[in-house]
């Protein structure tokens, strides 16, 4: 207890060590703010190092904004409904540079900012891959949907078809007339070479690329037929096949015989027969022309040249037209039948006939047809109208006969 000291014997701090003394303001001072001394100098803070690199970090900030607003602003345009009032068709052609067609598409109007489209597709890197086609754009489609349909190549497709029995050279005619179809053919392909079919194309494709396009399809074909053949068909090459095709695809109409006439012909073959084919006297006549125009004369069943059945052996030399997939399909696999014989029987098809008497009866049959034809057909100037069935080959009747032999599969177009 010594120690503690009352307060009045504490010692006061010395004189130096005092609080200031506080003068009272007037009142004008009181309002006054007071001054805070400056900050100390940085002579590093204005380095000019600093300074640049802080310009320059200030400018890349601002950049940095700008380019995003842009990128949201483009973004925002790219995918926004286009100007187009309704579908529009515009054809993209060959060889066009990225601004050309963007030019294209601002005058077809279906973009109105082609510096847009010009600057979406490098970003996204498909300059390279802006297909030229025929496109159908629909109303109203963003510059989004425009570029991922030239880029992905959604071009219309349109239907080139090319019937079956048609010759080389008729087909090349059919193609030459199919508007959106471009280019010459510098050869007119090998008779039997090509695939008749109904073909998808894009407008500015070339004829050649459409013929090549055929006659691939047409070697797939026949080789995947010429595999599941019937193991006992008396032909030994798929161009025998595709040669007894093109007969049977000339002889009928109807799908339903195609295997029956070719089981004829192949029964004719096994029994070392003359096919006696009307359509190969035709070809035989008139080449890839395809059409003789009148009836067969008599005597130019006898006439003689490399593809008349009347008169060779066996299959001509090639074949007579370009068979579809149906008669190469009888062809390989016909029917198991003895029938020999067929002729007309007035409604576009066939009969068949096994025996030579019963064949006579159907020829009898069918030129009972044709006289009641004739009879009913319309006058025109005193004159009747030829019909179908007058301009199609006359059957051939041939000797009557104790023991006839087998004779020829005759019939009319």
């Amino acid at each position: 207890m010594d120690d503690l000291k009352r307060p009045d014997e504490i010692a006061a701090p010395p004189e130096d060590e005092a609080r200031p003394i506080v003068h009272p303001k007037s009142p004008r001072q009181a309002l006054m703010p007071e001054t805070v001394p400056p900050p100390p100098y940085s002579r590093r803070a204005r380095h000019p190092i600093v300074v640049v690199g802080n310009a320059i970090l200030t400018a890349i900030v601002l950049l940095i904004i700008a380019g995003g607003a842009g990128i949201y602003l483009g973004k925002t345009r790219y995918e926004a409904p286009g100007p187009l009032d309704r579908e529009r068709t515009v054809l993209i052609p060959r060889g066009q540079g990225i601004r050309e067609i963007a030019e294209l598409l601002r005058r077809e109007g279906v973009i109105d900012q082609p510096l847009l489209f010009v600057g979406a597709a490098t970003l996204l890197r498909v300059t390279n891959e802006l297909k030229a086609g025929e496109y159908l754009f629909e109303r109203n489609a963003s510059m989004r949907e425009v570029v991922d349909t030239i880029v992905e190549g959604r071009s219309i497709q349109h239907q080139v078809t090319v019937p079956e029995g048609l010759t080389s050279e008729q087909i090349v005619q059919k193609l030459m007339e199919a508007e959106v179809l471009t280019g010459t053919v510098r050869e007119i392909p090998k008779e039997g070479t090509l695939l008749p079919e109904t073909y998808k194309v894009t407008r500015g494709t070339t004829r050649d690329q459409l013929l090549a396009r055929m006659n691939n399809a047409h070697k797939r074909l026949v080789q995947e037929i010429w595999e599941r053949r019937a193991p006992e068909l008396p032909i030994k090459t798929p161009e025998e096949l595709v040669v007894l095709a093109s007969i049977v695809e000339k002889e009928t109409g109807k799908a339903e015989e195609r295997t029956r006439v070719a089981g004829v012909f192949v029964n004719r073959l096994v029994r070392r027969m003359k096919l006696q084919a009307d359509p190969t006297i035709i070809y035989g006549l008139v080449g890839t022309k395809g059409t003789l125009g009148r009836p067969i004369q008599a005597q130019e069943k006898t006439q003689v040249t490399p593809y008349n059945t009347y008169v060779i052996d066996g299959l001509p030399p090639g074949p007579i037209a370009n068979p579809g997939r149906a008669s190469l399909e009888a062809a390989a696999n016909p029917s198991r039948t003895r029938e020999l014989y067929f002729v007309a029987d007035g409604t576009g098809g066939h009969v068949f006939a096994e025996t030579y008497e019963q064949h006579l009866k159907n020829v009898a049959r069918w030129r009972e047809i044709e006289r009641e034809t004739a009879t009913t057909a319309p006058m025109v100037g005193g004159a009747p109208v030829p019909t179908a069935s007058q301009f199609a080959p006359t059957p051939t009747l041939p000797p009557a006969r104790t023991n006839p032999a087998p004779r020829p599969a005759t019939r009319t177009q």
